[in-house]
């Protein structure tokens, strides 16, 4: 950047997105495509697979310690790997992205079944619940926030990591860095655009967690909030007593 400022940086790189929006659109497109792809298949996978490790407890280590261990792999060298099985292109990108997901929302949707609180549940089979009521109407909701908040680091990484999939042609941002990383005005742009999708993404988290805490109180709430409520309640008292 030699002596320009960063004021001035990201100033021109907004000026080169409103003077060739139709240059940065192609690609601002294909990024955020290749991010929600990845995160609807990484979310189809690993939300069954955490549920089943939080019931199956003696999975969770073994399954949890082969999904670090994928995600420890620079993403570089996961690209080139799989681009002798998967080719040039988004494809490759994409299965690398799905599965660095995996250590996220897997651990996540795990830990936010696990952390309900047992003496919830059995409130709520003491009022007769069957098991799918329980899922839908108390661990589910229970279990969203934390889920949500795996949902979102997934988001961003994969937002991030998605730049690094140009080297292997799947476009994106990070293509017009490649193109011309010397250009500081298209790099700002393309870093701007990254920033945008992150920031967006984490303002629609915001937004979904307000409405799930609606959704909670809708569910968990009335009559089931006032027995769990009772049943902590007497819980603490006893804990309490002399």
């Amino acid at each position: 950047m030699g002596d320009v400022s960063l004021i001035d940086y990201f100033g021109r790189g907004f000026d080169y997105i409103f003077r060739h929006w139709d240059r940065v659109s192609p690609r601002f497109w294909e990024h955020l495509q290749i991010t929600v792809i990845s995160l609807l298949i990484g979310a189809a996978i690993a939300l069954p697979i955490g549920f089943w490790i939080s019931r199956v407890r003696w999975l969770a280590t073994p399954v949890l310690g082969f999904l670090n261990i994928l995600y420890s792999i620079p993403s570089l060298a996961f690209l080139a790997l799989l681009v002798p099985f998967t080719g040039l292109g988004s494809t490759t990108t994409i299965v690398v992205l799905v599965v660095y997901a995996q250590a996220l929302l897997v651990r996540n949707t795990a830990l936010g079944f696990n952390s309900i609180d047992g003496s919830i549940l059995e409130a709520a089979r003491g009022m007769g619940m069957s098991k799918a009521q329980i899922f839908w109407r108390v661990e589910l909701p229970l279990a969203v926030p934390v889920i949500l908040a795996g949902m979102r680091i997934a988001t961003l990484a994969i937002v991030s990591i998605a730049t690094v999939g140009a080297l292997v042609g799947a476009g994106g941002l990070g293509k017009l860095i490649l193109r011309d990383p010397q250009n500081f005005p298209v790099v700002s742009a393309a870093i701007i655009c990254i920033i945008f999708i992150a920031v967006v993404a984490d303002q629609i988290y915001r937004l979904i967690e307000r409405l799930v805490a609606g959704y909670r109180y809708s569910k968990v709430g009335g009559k089931s909030a006032r027995v769990i409520n009772q049943t902590n309640q007497e819980t603490l008292t006893a804990a309490v007593k002399p």
